[in-house]
C-alpha cells in the first residue's frame, strides 16, 4: 500500500500541474478575447505601470490610445510595442499628448479620441503624482497640483467620455488608485487626500451608472515599485512601526498590477486590493479599531521625528 502511494504521488503532482497549465492558458486566451477590438484608453502610458498595461492590452488585440505628457517617450513605447507585435493580431496604437494636471486640455483630448474611434470601451485612469513631507511644509500650490493630477484630471476625462458610454449602454472605467485611498500614512497628506477623493468619486459613480450597464472598477495596490527597486535590508524587528511600515511600502511590480487590471476588465470586478496581509489588515483595523490604528501610526511619527535619518 505504501509503495503504491509513493508511485502515485508523482502522477498526482503531474496531473495537478497539467490542470494548472490548462487553466492558465484558457485564462490567457479569455483575457485576449475580452479586449479584442475594444478601444482602450490608458493615461500616463509612459509610466512603469502604463507601459505594462499597454503591453498586456496591445497583446490582447485592443485598439490602444496611449496618453502621456512626453512625446518622445510615447514614441519609444510605440516602437517597443510595434517591434514585438504580430500585425495580423494587433492594432497600431494611437498616441495622444496629455498632461492630466493641465485640466484645460482634457476636453480636447477626449474629443480627439472620440472623433478618431467614435467610442471608448475601456478607460484606465492610471496617472498619479506623489509627494512626501510634513503637511505644514507642503505649499498649498503643491497641494493643488497633486489634486489636479490625481483627482480633477481623472474625473474630468471620465466626465468627458462618460456620455458616450451611457448612450451606448456599455463601457468600463478602471481607476488605478492606492491603498492610501482607504487609510492615510503620515507625511503623505496631499497624496492620501487626492486618493481618498478619487475613490469617493468613483464609488459614487459606480452606483449612478449601473443602470446604464457601465461598470466602474477600482484597483488599489500598495506602492507600485519601479522595475529594479527592491526593499532594502535592515533590522526591522526592533520596532513594530518599522515592521508595519516596511510591509506597507513593499510595493508590487508594475507587471503584476497590469495583469490584475486585465483580470479586472475580463471578470468585470468592482473593487480589487493588491496588498500583502499587513496593509490589508491595517484597512480593517482602521475601520473597526480606529483608536489602535491611530496609536500605532502616532508612535511611528514620534519615532521618525526623534531618530535622525541616515544619510
Amino acid at each position: 500500500m505504501g509503495v503504491t502511494a509513493v508511485l502515485m504521488l508523482p502522477l498526482l503532482l503531474l496531473g495537478i500541474s497539467g490542470l494548472l497549465f490548462i487553466y492558465q492558458e484558457v485564462s490567457r486566451l479569455w483575457s485576449k478575447s475580452a479586449v479584442q477590438n475594444k478601444v482602450v484608453v490608458i493615461t500616463d502610458a509612459i509610466s512603469g505601470l502604463g507601459k505594462e498595461c499597454a503591453r498586456v492590452f496591445h497583446t490582447g488585440g485592443a485598439r490602444l490610445v496611449l496618453c502621456g505628457k512626453n512625446w518622445e517617450r510615447l514614441e519609444m513605447l510605440y516602437d517597443a510595442l510595434i517591434s514585438v507585435a504580430d500585425p495580423s493580431k494587433t492594432f497600431t496604437p494611437k498616441l495622444v499628448l496629455l498632461d492630466l494636471s493641465d485640466i484645460s486640455c482634457v476636453q480636447d483630448v477626449a474629443k480627439e479620441v472620440l472623433d478618431c474611434y467614435g467610442c471608448v470601451d475601456v478607460l484606465i485612469n492610471n496617472a498619479s503624482v506623489k509627494v512626501k513631507g510634513p503637511a505644514h511644509k507642503i505649499s498649498l500650490e503643491l497641494d493643488k497640483k497633486i489634486m489636479d493630477a490625481n483627482y480633477f484630471g481623472p474625473i474630468t476625462l471620465t466626465k468627458a467620455l462618460l456620455p458616450n458610454m451611457i448612450s451606448r449602454r456599455t463601457g468600463q472605467i478602471v481607476l488605478v488608485n492606492n491603498i492610501q485611498g482607504k487609510l492615510g500614512i503620515p507625511f503623505r497628506t496631499a497624496y492620501a487626500a487626492s486618493k481618498h477623493a478619487a475613490l469617493g468619486f468613483f464609488d459614487c459613480l459606480r452606483a449612478e451608472v449601473e443602470e446604464y450597464e457601465v461598470l466602474v472598477s477600482t484597483v488599489s495596490p500598495t506602492f507600485i515599485r519601479s522595475y529594479h527597486v527592491y526593499p532594502g535590508q535592515g533590522n526591522w524587528e526592533a520596532s513594530i512601526w518599522k515592521f508595519f511600515f516596511r510591509k506597507l511600502t513593499y510595493g508590487v511590480h508594475p507587471m503584476d498590477v497590469a495583469e490584475e487590471v486585465m483580470r479586472t476588465v475580463r471578470w468585470k470586478k468592482q473593487e480589487v486590493y493588491m496588498a500583502n496581509p499587513i496593509p490589508r489588515a491595517a484597512v480593517y483595523v482602521r475601520t473597526f479599531f480606529p483608536e489602535l490604528f491611530f496609536a500605532v501610526v502616532a508612535c511611528g511619527v514620534k519615532e521618525k521625528l526623534n531618530v535622525p535619518e541616515e544619510g
